[in-house]
């Protein structure tokens, strides 16, 4: 399940860490922030409930989805009770636990709206569908994310180091590339005939999502 979870959110464009113990996922979540565990309550070497109980004594407001064979009542109150912020119990169709993953990333942001607009760029969260002046534009899931998150941040520069944490996972080489391609790739893009820039780069800072002044 852990190999087909990985590949299934992968392929969806997320970046994923994995861990197949409760002590390897233990040092995980206290090395990084994520924007959602998934944690299966029967771990080996220590039990799921237990990581969520030490996440929950961090100040960090980690969304947790609980995955569990479990289906009685008093283990999900007792779940949620601990501070999971959903639950889903196996089996479950890929398709349900994607939208919920991608449903408690909203919740890390300020700015929960379906619908993202900076000019007459349209992002719409849920379809993950964008928009330049009313024409679709096709987007790699990894370049999705990337605007996604350059637009949740509108107005700020945000450096390549925050989109690696969020957009990839560990395994990155620290010399990659792939932030600088992506983004030159966004441009190309979304770019056209009149169409003013809306990705600047700030030389030394990172990158900044802005409507061109």
């Amino acid at each position: 399940m852990r190999r087909t979870l990985e590949t299934a959110l992968s392929n969806a464009g997320y970046a994923v860490d994995v861990a197949a113990d409760g002590r390897h996922a233990e040092l995980l979540t206290a090395l990084h922030d994520y924007d959602v565990v998934l944690l299966d309550i029967m771990l080996p070497g220590l039990d799921g409930l237990s990581i969520l109980r030490r996440l929950r004594e961090t100040t960090r407001p980690t969304r947790v989805l609980l995955l569990t064979a479990r289906d009685t009542v008093e283990d999900r109150v007792r779940g949620l009770d601990m501070g999971a912020d959903d639950y889903l119990v196996k089996p479950f169709a890929l398709e349900e636990l994607l939208a919920r993953v991608h449903a408690l990333c909203r919740r890390g942001y300020p700015q929960p709206a379906p619908r993202l607009v900076i000019a007459d760029l349209e992002i719409e969260t849920r379809a993950r569908e964008v928009f330049r002046a009313g024409v679709r534009i096709a987007l790699t899931p990894r370049e999705y994310l990337v605007l996604e998150y350059l637009a949740r941040r509108m107005g700020e520069v945000v450096s390549r180091a925050e989109i690696e944490a969020h957009i990839y996972d560990e395994r990155l080489d620290p010399m990659s590339n792939v932030v600088e391609s992506a983004v030159s790739s966004l441009r190309k893009k979304l770019s056209g005939p009149n169409r003013a820039p809306l990705i600047h780069t700030r030389h030394g800072q990172g990158y900044i999502l802005k409507e061109s002044s």
